[in-house]
């Protein structure tokens, strides 16, 4: 009789968890997909990477970033004002356990023209350093060596890396920290070899995107530590940085990646980019002069803002729109 009363004044047992509504995954997806879309467009368009009649060799490493390259680049393809070519390009390094029959399976079933170059260069770097040594450096010289010989095979004239927004901040303060320039990896450029023009379309997107998308398409990701050798630590640190720096100051990524595309070089120190010594006084006023004795109000506006927790820059980036999403 008591077991009976306690059993129908108790809660009811909240409901089983449901499993995710596909059509609001799907929608979610699409509208990702739609913004990595609209993002790798205006990369392309801002800094010329893709012309007509382009053949564009995307270097492919199964790593979530090259393949949501390859896929955007596919999707844009057949929407694009301009007819370009698609040849996708992985190097087989013979790495232990590479799964060697994943890529040229998934391109075989997307219909992508592509090859797969075989190279022991994993064999050379090991021979030359020593154990326990660093092996990253050397190996990408062998890889980039290899890639640009294929491009010149294969008549690509533009080779298309999967470096993102992400990568491209923490190359700047490496840089800035270690290497003691203000550079980065830029969204276009001439190989060193001077024969080739290498672009990263990815330049306006955002990490956490790219492994958003790769887990909604899932794409058959291919492990990158199979060669043993750990990620450069100050990297891996930086990288940590500026995800705690977005994560406690909202915006303040932003505000860098607007300040790696509007560089004043009057007001900067290189004497190259500058001629300080023709510096002489005009008597006409110029919207660029210093303010020399006054602190900069549009600085200590967007610092005031910062400080009160507010981004005072959303909304106006052009490096990265579509971020607030």
């Amino acid at each position: 009789m008591s077991d009976a009363i306690v059993s129908h004044s108790a809660a009811p047992a909240p409901p089983a968890p449901s499993p995710r509504d596909p059509r609001k995954a799907e929608f979610e997806t699409n509208k990702l997909k739609k913004r990595l879309r609209r993002l790798v467009g205006e990369a392309i368009a801002d800094y010329g990477m893709i012309e007509a009649g382009d053949r564009v060799m995307v270097c492919l490493s199964g790593g979530k970033d090259s393949y949501g390259l390859l896929d955007i680049l596919l999707s844009l393809q057949s929407r694009a004002p301009v007819p370009f070519e698609i040849v996708a390009v992985n190097l087989d390094q013979k790495q232990p356990d590479f799964p060697a029959d994943v890529l040229p399976r998934y391109l075989e079933g997307r219909g992508v023209r592509h090859r797969i170059e075989e190279q022991d260069t994993y064999s050379v770097v090991k021979r030359v350093i020593p154990e326990g040594g660093t092996m990253c450096s050397l190996c990408s010289r062998l890889r980039r060596g290899v890639l640009y010989r294929v491009a010149g095979e294969l008549g690509a004239t533009k080779i298309a890396l999967g470096h993102h927004r992400d990568d491209m901040l923490a190359t700047f303060f490496l840089n800035l920290f270690f290497g003691g320039k203000l550079k980065t990896m830029p969204p276009k450029l001439v190989s060193d070899d001077g024969r080739h023009v290498v672009i990263r379309p990815l330049a306006y997107v955002r990490e956490r995107d790219l492994a958003r998308y790769a887990e909604a398409m899932r794409f058959p990701i291919i492990p990158c530590n199979l060669c043993g050798s750990q990620e450069h630590l100050q990297r891996k640190q930086v990288a940590a940085m500026l995800r705690e720096w977005e994560r406690k100051h909202p915006g303040r990524i932003e505000s860098i990646c607007n300040a790696v595309g509007t560089v004043v070089p009057s007001h900067l120190l290189d004497r190259k980019l500058f001629d300080f010594g023709a510096v002489r006084a005009t008597g006409v006023a110029s919207p660029d002069g210093d303010t020399a004795f006054d602190v900069d109000p549009e600085l200590e506006r967007a610092a005031d803002a910062a400080a009160a927790g507010i981004n005072p820059v959303f909304g106006s980036i052009r490096m990265v729109p579509g971020d607030e999403v």
